[in-house]
């Protein structure tokens, strides 16, 4: 029987995953459209100002279908934006893919399977969107305690400042007992090197995140 649940997609394309623990994994992507958030960083803004399509899950399905057995990742924009997201994660979980999905941590996350891996973007002041749903953190530890590894905590950090306000989160919430922890410097505003020399001098358990689709195809804004 058909599924005539639809969503708005902004582009679903082939690539290399590019972060979190999966990084460097051939990976489908589901760019979900809109988003409540306004980072000054985005890099997909894209998926929020224009308009998306309406596509069927079965369609979506389908086209999945063209790169068997790779990763799949729901992202966005913010895809729990969409009400029919979990029933796409639960129809590609069913099929046996291993599905993540990328989300700003602003709205709940509770409803997510717990078979599905979260990608947790915490957003940092320098976003200019601090916004966490203050149950998320809760819902971490119990989706830690189902499944290790079910939810990825990440920052995207604009600045020294930024560093020190997610490495003070990092610890007053003690993430890393039960969630990777990974800290992403956002290109050209916070050096490399200064994050890397940070996260040493404070001897923290965090993973320094790249974005490798970035470094593969610099000139390449959409699509990878």
């Amino acid at each position: 029987m058909a599924d005539s649940k639809t969503l708005e997609i902004s582009e679903l394309f082939y690539s290399i995953q590019g972060e979190s623990t999966f990084s460097g994994f051939p990976c489908v992507f589901i760019r979900l459209s809109g988003c409540n958030l306004h980072c000054s960083y985005c890099d997909s803004r894209y998926a929020m100002e224009e308009q998306g399509r309406t596509v069927q899950v079965d369609d979506i399905l389908a086209s999945v279908a063209s790169s068997p057995g790779v990763l799949v990742e729901i992202t966005g924009g913010e895809p729990l934006l969409q009400p029919n997201v979990n029933a796409l994660i639960e129809r590609l979980l069913a099929i046996g893919r291993t599905v993540l999905i990328e989300t700003n941590g602003s709205l709940d996350i509770a409803d997510i399977p717990i078979e599905a891996t979260v990608i947790m973007d915490i957003k940092c002041p320098g976003s200019g969107s601090s916004s966490l749903f203050p149950d998320n953190i809760p819902t971490i530890r119990k989706r830690a305690s189902l499944r290790p590894g079910s939810t990825e905590v990440k920052f995207v950090l604009s600045s020294l400042q930024d560093y020190e306000w997610a490495r003070d989160m990092v610890l007053v919430n003690g993430f890393p007992a039960f969630a990777p922890v990974l800290f992403s410097p956002v290109k050209d505003l916070f050096p490399i090197k200064d994050l890397a020399d940070a996260i040493l001098r404070d001897r923290l358990p965090v993973r320094l995140q790249l974005q490798l689709h970035s470094i593969i195809w610099p000139e390449t804004l959409r699509g990878v």
